[in-house]
């Protein structure tokens, strides 16, 4: 028998480090976020078992990925775990304040999200202030920052702040040449505009953030930029245009298995219905809005908004029981939320059910509460 030969060995196969892979994860995770792909963005999170490793950065990048997406699909209880997570590991001695600040910005986007506007607003400052004091800061942070929380301050009622803050994202944005960031800032100056009833700014602010996210290919903001520019076509008095691109805004965003996108459209579309004397198609519209948004706490708004949407197709209709009890859900939301402007709002969808009765007398004094409300001087 010959003698064996020696032996030759498969060529190694590399594998690769664990921290390598968690690297690969993040990236991928970070690239999907931007393009609002969450739930793949999750999955390339958790494809990797071993998540531990001695790079802290690399550490809280995993973390604040995974939250951000978390927080995009409305689960947040989930990300805000996450999030206390990763502010404790950026005190590490090893990051910066950078890295501090955009933790809190997660924070306070995800407080934001929650409903907690005075908390968010609290916690998207003290991002800026940790900015304004790092040695080498970020004006990209900075600029997102700004940007979330003009949208605190729009929720509580604060124009001039949320104005002043958007401006500041808009120069920003546009002097780094960041284009995703000048789109979102471009759009709450539409939405500001809109507030203060400066229609022509709004159509002009959110057709520029079209085009911006258009440019880089975000088509799902792309798509709730059309369903507000929809409201402003309406208010504009064009409610036929307003209409066909609310309609166009719901099917992509169904074609695209964006439900919360297609609920807010179809709301959107619902309202113009309800206020064009279409009670009957409102209420339907409004129906299906109401359950494209069911279960998403992050949406709570929207949700309650749209039920006094219905309640009025339903009064329209001279069915004032059941337009109160919309009445009555709405208001408890956005009691909750402690959303003053929307339950004035409520107060007078209550007054039109009491007008509605012939009980002339209860429905002033509804008016006047909703009136009073929305006062901003009490001396």
């Amino acid at each position: 028998m010959a003698a064996a030969g020696p032996r030759v060995l498969d060529e190694p196969v590399e594998v690769a480090a664990p921290s390598t892979r968690l690297a690969d994860a993040v990236g991928a995770a970070e690239t999907l976020i931007e393009q609002q792909r969450h739930e793949e963005a999750l999955a390339a999170l958790h494809a990797v078992e071993q998540r531990a490793t001695p790079d802290a950065r690399l550490e809280l990048r995993a973390l604040l990925a995974e939250a951000w997406a978390l927080v995009s699909l409305g689960r947040l209880e989930t990300a805000e775990g996450l999030l206390a997570r990763a502010r404790a590991l950026a005190q590490r001695p090893e990051l910066d304040d950078v890295a501090r600040a955009d933790v809190l910005f997660r924070l306070g986007s995800c407080r934001l999200a929650q409903g907690a506007f005075a908390s968010a607003t609290a916690l998207l400052t003290l991002a800026l202030d940790l900015c304004d004091r790092a040695p080498v800061t970020s004006d990209r942070l900075r600029a997102r920052v700004l940007e979330r929380r003009a949208r605190a301050y729009r929720m509580s009622r604060d124009w001039d702040a949320a104005r002043a803050d958007v401006e500041r994202a808009i120069e920003l944005a546009e002097a780094l040449g960041d284009v995703h960031t000048a789109a979102h800032a471009y759009f709450q100056a539409s939405i500001v505009a809109e507030r203060e009833k400066q229609w022509l700014l709004a159509r002009f602010n959110a057709e520029h953030a079209l085009a911006l996210y258009e440019q880089v290919g975000d088509a799902v903001s792309a798509g709730k930029v059309q369903n507000n520019l929809g409201g402003i076509l309406f208010l504009l008095g064009k409610p036929e245009e307003a209409r066909e691109l609310l309609a166009r805004a719901h099917r992509a965003a169904l074609d695209a298995g964006n439900e919360v996108d297609a609920g807010y459209a179809v709301g959107s579309l619902a309202q113009v219905e309800v206020r064009t004397g279409m009670p009957l198609e409102g209420e339907q519209h409004a129906r299906r809005a109401l359950i494209l948004l069911d279960g998403r706490s992050d949406h709570v708004l929207e949700l309650a908004a749209t039920r006094l949407v219905l309640a009025r197709a339903l009064l329209d209709q001279g069915r004032a029981d059941e337009a109160e009890r919309e009445v009555d859900q709405a208001e408890n939301a956005f009691r909750r939320v402690a959303s003053v402007s929307h339950m004035a709002e409520a107060l007078l969808a209550r007054g039109d059910c009491a007008r509605h009765r012939g009980d002339a007398e209860r429905a002033a004094e509804l008016y006047r509460a909703a009136a009073e409300l929305l006062r901003d001087t009490h001396f």
